[in-house]
């Protein structure tokens, strides 16, 4: 039994959720500062050891008309240096905004911690991922 990770990755932080071991609920997690690289991606490597993770969903910000443009690019590159896991890359158009959305919906003012749009983020791609394997 294993769980699959999912990764909002931005240019400060990186939001973190863990999917249950049956694969069908999606729970944040955590949130991690970009910055330094390698101590994000080690970070990382700890979270899915010690929670079985087997696969890592990493968000992949397409523009709306469906191109990579920069970010994108650079959320590849981060991601390449992920070694050991199997990596599935899901389009994260609009997430942030449904993101905020629903933290308004939960009365949770994200305001001052911009990391919990960051956590929702991560597990809004975790469940879109998760619903179109199941």
């Amino acid at each position: 039994m294993y769980k699959i990770m999912a990764l909002d990755i931005g240019t400060k932080r990186i939001g973190i959720a863990l999917s249950d071991f049956l694969l069908v609920t999606a729970q944040g997690h955590s949130y991690i500062p970009r910055e330094p690289e390698d101590k994000a991606i080690e970070t990382i490597h700890k979270i899915a050891k010690d929670n079985h993770v087997e696969k890592i969903v990493a968000g992949l910000p397409i523009n709306m008309d469906g191109t990579k443009g920069f970010q994108a690019e650079n959320c590849e590159k981060f991601v390449s240096k992920i070694k050991g896991y199997e990596v599935i890359f899901e389009d994260e158009r609009l997430t942030s905004d449904s993101a905020e959305e629903n933290l308004r919906n939960k009365k949770i003012d994200f305001r001052k911690d911009k990391g919990l749009v960051d956590i929702e983020s991560a597990c809004i791609i975790l469940e879109q991922y998760l619903s179109r394997i199941n």
